[in-house]
């Protein structure tokens, strides 16, 4: 059984990571500082990189478009930058032109070279304005003014996008912003982590509820939310490691999902944090539960889970790479939290798929390779570990798929182009195409051709 016919399958960027070309250009293209700004003038990024010059995309998606079609594309996942809508942010703030012109421009270029739209309208770059003013994700006034961002969104781009993702890796933004303090806006608490959890939980349900009710009517569209999470495999089979696993699954995605796809949060959670969980209202818990068409699945890697240890981020759990007889599961990337571990995806799409029943589309999956940074660009470009990555990790899906029956619609890898990794900067390359960040010359590598020929053998004629 091949995969569906109208199986969607390209590449996946996020705005704050491709589309900057350079502090002016940025500042003439009208888009507002976001909290990503802020960290990289803190001098927060490994390399000092800025975000404000990543891969210029805003110059040149027609010839990044152009490339994603002549290598086989169907999809393109992208993600809209709220402070290049509205620079401010606020629900009464007023809105960039420019901004609202860039992504039309792109969402048509789209559609005239044959590529369907998938459109993420937060992926981490909350308007700085609304971090100074009350905190940002701390504060119940941005779930406000992310569902006015989002309107914006549906009467700009609605009549072209009929594939929404409200937030990507919500987790993220909670556990590496507001827990351990590695990401914008860079804070460290043990109570924020959840309280921002929260407001996310709420914001996309109000969103996903007013696009049911005024635009999916005309429009026919979806809509859901994308949420990152790998594999766990326990330590040992005792008792306490396999519930070690169950707790650090449910810690990691059931703390989104759960409420999402069931209505509340897990036991786990519940119990470990008390009063510290915030908790839904009857009438919050009716727009929160089913609020998802889909479910939006972000997936890299998997670890070894044993019991101990009193991180609560962790749901107090340990995890890392190295099995209990002392050997090391997947191949190394340029990241101590990635490792290569095809064989776990099978086994997380099967966890996903039981325990929510929803059908899956996969809007991350990517590897980058261990220094890479520091090879040339031919190199660079016969990218071996890359290739392998794709080829385990595809073949574990297409699996799951036809032999467990799992029920995936999409693929997307990432990430289209190198790109800005967040606090590691230009450092670690993600990218099936090179990017020359002096003269943003992009190349394809050979992972651009292994992924698509893939689903060119694989995808329903």
């Amino acid at each position: 059984m091949p995969l569906r016919k109208d199986f969607l399958y390209g590449f996946a960027t996020a705005a704050a990571q491709i589309e900057g070309g350079g502090k002016e250009s940025e500042e003439e293209s009208g888009r507002g500082p976001s909290i990503w700004d802020k960290f990289c003038e803190d001098g927060r990024t490994l390399d000092g990189s800025h975000v404000n010059r990543t891969c210029n995309h805003y110059g040149m998606f027609k010839e990044d478009v152009a490339m994603m079609k002549s290598l086989g594309a169907n999809s393109y996942r992208f993600s809209i930058s709220w402070p290049r809508l509205i620079p401010r942010g606020g629900r009464d703030d007023p809105v960039n032109e420019k901004g609202i012109k860039f992504y039309n421009d792109l969402i048509d270029e789209l559609l005239a070279q044959g590529l369907t739209p998938f459109a993420t309208i937060y992926h981490w770059d909350l308007p700085l304005a609304l971090q100074e003013k009350y905190d940002g994700w701390n504060s119940p006034e941005v779930v406000k003014d992310y569902v006015r961002y989002a309107k914006l969104c549906f009467d700009s781009f609605g009549d072209r996008v009929k594939n929404w993702l409200t937030f990507n890796e919500p987790y993220v933004t909670s556990i590496l912003g507001h827990g351990y303090g590695e990401f914008a806006p860079a804070h460290k608490s043990n109570t924020e982590p959840w309280i921002t959890a929260h407001h996310q939980i709420l914001a996309h349900a109000y969103t996903v509820d007013l696009y049911r009710k005024q635009y999916k009517p005309k429009y026919h569209g979806q809509i859901g939310i994308t949420l990152n999470g790998d594999w766990s495999e326990p330590w040992d089979e005792t008792p306490e490691n396999i519930q070690a696993q169950e707790d650090r699954l449910l810690g990691f995605i059931g703390w989104f999902a759960d409420p999402i796809y069931l209505g509340s949060y897990p036991k786990v959670l519940k119990t470990m944090l008390g009063n510290r969980l915030p908790d839904f209202t009857e009438e919050e818990i009716r727009l929160v539960k089913g609020s998802s068409d889909f479910y939006g699945m972000n997936t890299y890697t998997t670890t070894i889970t044993q019991a101990g240890g009193d991180d609560e981020l962790a749901t107090k759990t340990i995890n890392g790479h190295q099995r209990k007889d002392g050997t090391w599961i997947g191949t190394e990337s340029s990241l101590k939290w990635l490792r290569s571990v095809p064989w776990g995806v099978r086994k997380l799409l099967n966890w996903i798929y039981k325990r929510y029943q929803m059908p899956i589309y996969m809007t991350e999956n990517g590897f980058a390779i261990k220094g890479e940074s520091d090879m040339s660009k031919e190199e660079a470009l016969h990218d071996k570990d890359r290739v392998d990555y794709y080829q385990g990790y595809l073949e574990n899906i297409l699996q799951a798929v036809e032999e467990d029956g799992v029920d995936v619609r999409s693929y997307f890898g990432w990430s289209f182009l190198d790109n800005f990794e967040w606090a590691s900067g230009l450092g670690p390359r993600f990218g099936c195409v090179y990017t020359d960040y002096n003269t943003f010359e992009r190349t394809p590598k050979d992972s651009a051709k292994t992924l698509m020929q893939f689903f060119e053998e694989h995808v329903s004629k």
